[in-house]
């Protein structure tokens, strides 16, 4: 029987992986919640123009607004996936809460977690004890260049583990193996962990340092360290990243030392200016929330946990958090956005 899976948060990656898996499972059984990309993708579904995949790719999963919607559209057939590609952003009900009218009561679906930042597992976790939750480290450059239009690069590349790493049934270990085998049936590349926390500090390195510091500065990683001819922009950067790694040595994770700090730095210097965009630099350039505390905030919380000092690291947090809080206000106040533009004009 071909799995049913649940995408929660359908937007560039979610679209990507939902045409991913149309080439395994009929598009009747993936079911894509959407917000802002709707009213596009229901009429038309998703087009993938992909340096990997191919050139205008079609997929047309069922498109819904809400999981009421999905579950009533399923029938009362249960979900075996629910696969989390929303932005890991505080939210009111939380995420697992919108999530939990697919979750199958038998403890039958897998939760996947394909969210960026650290620490981010406990709220499912507590909320779906007995599910098998699989986190995940996605490497997937994509834009949606308009609503339903996916550009994708030529990486995809999933790393999954169990959350917590061990301690589990040795069912959720078999879902770890299962979820993989589906994702390469499809074509896609997957790698499975005992312990996929290392994979996550790995990618903070580069997610916790450039995504605020681009962000701030409204500079790609080129530009910001040709800001300053004598240096001192590349400097800071790796002096933030030297931080992380500190913080992921305490949390356990001594792979990642100086040589993994000066790898990932070489390859942004290796970049034709202007360089990447990071998420965070979007977000903030089109006054939207940010991922600050799954990918910074959390940082600093395990650095406090194991006494680890980051002074560079939280003071970027201070101003990336006031950053973040400025599109809150701004969302919620039209009076708010009035107010700072008068400011401005002073």
């Amino acid at each position: 029987m071909s799995p049913r899976i649940l995408i929660f948060g359908t937007g560039s990656i979610g679209a990507v992986y939902s045409y991913i898996f149309s080439r395994a499972i009929t598009p009747d059984n993936i079911f894509a919640v959407c917000r802002s990309n709707y009213d596009a993708a229901s009429s038309e579904g998703f087009t993938i123009n992909s340096t990997l995949f191919g050139q205008n790719l079609k997929v047309r999963p069922q498109v819904v607004r809400t999981v009421d919607e999905a579950v009533a559209k399923s029938q009362g057939k249960p979900f075996d996936y629910i696969i989390v590609t929303a932005k890991a952003i505080p939210s009111t009900p939380s995420l697992p809460e919108q999530i939990s009218p697919a979750v199958s009561s038998e403890a039958s679906t897998t939760i996947v977690l394909v969210q960026n930042g650290i620490a981010i597992e406990d709220i499912y976790s507590s909320r779906f004890p007995d599910n098998p939750l699989l986190s995940c480290v996605v490497y997937l450059p994509a834009t949606q260049t308009s609503p339903g239009t996916i550009a994708h690069g030529e990486v995809e590349r999933l790393h999954i583990g169990t959350y917590p790493a061990r301690g589990v049934p040795p069912s959720h270990k078999a879902a770890a193996e299962s979820f993989a085998s589906l994702l390469r049936s499809a074509g896609g590349t997957a790698f499975v962990h005992d312990d996929v926390q290392s994979e996550r500090w790995n990618k903070l390195l580069v997610n916790a340092s450039w995504n605020p510091i681009c962000a701030l500065s409204r500079s790609r990683d080129v530009q910001f360290m040709r800001s300053s001819p004598s240096g001192e922009a590349t400097a800071l950067v790796r002096r933030v990243m030297l931080e992380i790694a500190a913080v992921a040595h305490a949390a356990g994770y001594p792979e990642l030392d100086e040589s993994k700090v000066d790898h990932q730095l070489g390859r942004a210097q290796a970049r034709s200016p202007p360089g990447v965009q990071p998420s965070m630099m979007a977000d903030a350039l089109a006054s939207r929330n940010m991922e600050v505390d799954a990918i910074v905030g959390n940082a600093l919380r395990v650095a406090g946990q194991r006494g680890v000092q980051t002074p560079l690291l939280g003071g970027i947090y201070a101003l990336i958090k006031a950053l973040d809080q400025r599109f809150t206000e701004s969302a919620t106040s039209p009076d708010a956005t009035a107010a700072t533009k008068g400011d401005l004009l002073r």
